[in-house]
């Protein structure tokens, strides 16, 4: 190490390039000079630029002399870094980083397949991968990955706990994208304990839309047939649910119950916002996917998913520098960092 510190301070004392900043000012001051005596007086336009030329032939020399120095000043460091810091190369396509961890690549394709509702498939993928790996079975969530209120009761990807679990999901999801609420609620409603535990506002947003499904009649947003009567409903809806959900959310009840004063124009109400928003359904759908899943202890998105789109934004990249990098004969030493900018976005993919 003494000789990398002590060309990085012979680099340091010639590379200040205070003589050329100095050097390079008076050339300026120079050239603005003569400029200004030939607009004075063009008739001396040769004889100035050739005393200009003279003149600045001096700084070009001390210039390139201080150029030269710091150009050896770095070929030295750079020799000394070399020899201190051996070369790492870059992983080649020849090497397959994931060919040594079979398991976590089988559990996170079952996982997606799962998540997606396709649990045919599923199981005969683990029954595959289950003999492709002597017959060793493939945890899914381990149980410190677990919240206590939704262990699974079984470690492995053919658990039928596991399999109900999502199938609960997808048929609750199935229900909300036929505007039906009720099985969502009652979920909410089973789970209610844990989703305060988590801060979570599901339960009162699931009562809320149900609130303005009975409001418009149990019709569309932009549809006000059976407006009439379905005000009745709501508000005996709101009588019958929404005592326990005061103390947190008031201001909301409020808001919805004053809405009822509008009931005639509602779409030019100051409450639009919140009776003619067309996306609520499909909004409340993915925020109770998304607590569902963090009540099983997984992540709301699939892992397989966010792996496979990181990889489509951050390989094409890498692959470009490991050609440039063979080409030039370089390597990359750097281990704990990419040697350049992806995206400025953080990515945490966890294989459960």
């Amino acid at each position: 190490m003494e000789e990398l510190f002590n060309n990085h301070e012979k680099l340091v004392q010639k590379a200040n390039l205070a003589q050329s900043i100095k050097a390079t000012q008076a050339c300026i001051d120079k050239l603005t000079s003569s400029r200004n005596a030939i607009a004075a007086n063009p008739k001396s336009a040769s004889l100035t630029l050739a005393k200009l030329q003279n003149d600045t032939m001096g700084d070009f020399d001390l210039i390139t002399k201080e150029l030269k120095d710091v150009y050896k000043g770095q070929g030295s460091y750079s020799k000394a870094l070399e020899k201190k810091f051996k070369d790492k190369p870059l992983p080649t396509s020849d090497y397959d980083a994931l060919s040594s961890h079979p398991t976590l690549i089988n559990r996170a394709i079952a996982m997606h397949l799962l998540r997606e509702g396709q649990f045919s498939v599923a199981s005969t993928f683990v029954q595959e991968a289950s003999l492709n790996s002597s017959g060793d079975e493939m945890d899914v969530v381990s149980s410190s990955q677990q919240t206590p209120e939704r262990k699974l009761g079984a470690d492995s990807l053919d658990s039928e706990a596991l399999r109900k679990q999502f199938a609960n999901m997808h048929n609750v999801l199935e229900e909300l994208r036929n505007r039906n609420l009720l099985p969502a609620i009652e979920w909410a409603r089973a789970n209610s304990k844990a989703l305060e535990t988590r801060g979570s506002n599901l339960e009162f947003e699931l009562g809320k839309l149900q609130f303005i499904h009975l409001f418009l009649g149990g019709s569309s947003f932009n549809d006000t047939r059976d407006i009439w009567e379905g005000q009745q409903n709501a508000l005996e809806y709101a009588r019958r649910e929404f005592d326990r959900f005061q103390n947190r959310y008031l201001r909301e009840i409020q808001q919805l119950i004053g809405a009822m004063a509008y009931s005639p124009n509602l779409k030019h109400s100051p409450y639009r916002r919140i009776f003619c928003n067309d996306d609520a359904w499909e909004e409340l759908g993915n925020t109770f996917m998304r607590e569902f899943c963090s009540l099983l202890g997984l992540s709301a998105d699939s892992p397989l998913y966010v792996a496979a789109t990181a990889g489509a934004i951050a390989l094409p990249t890498l692959l470009k520098l490991q050609t440039i990098m063979k080409e030039k004969r370089t390597e990359w030493t750097t281990q704990h960092e990419l040697p350049v900018t992806i995206h400025s976005i953080m990515i945490e993919v966890i294989i459960v």
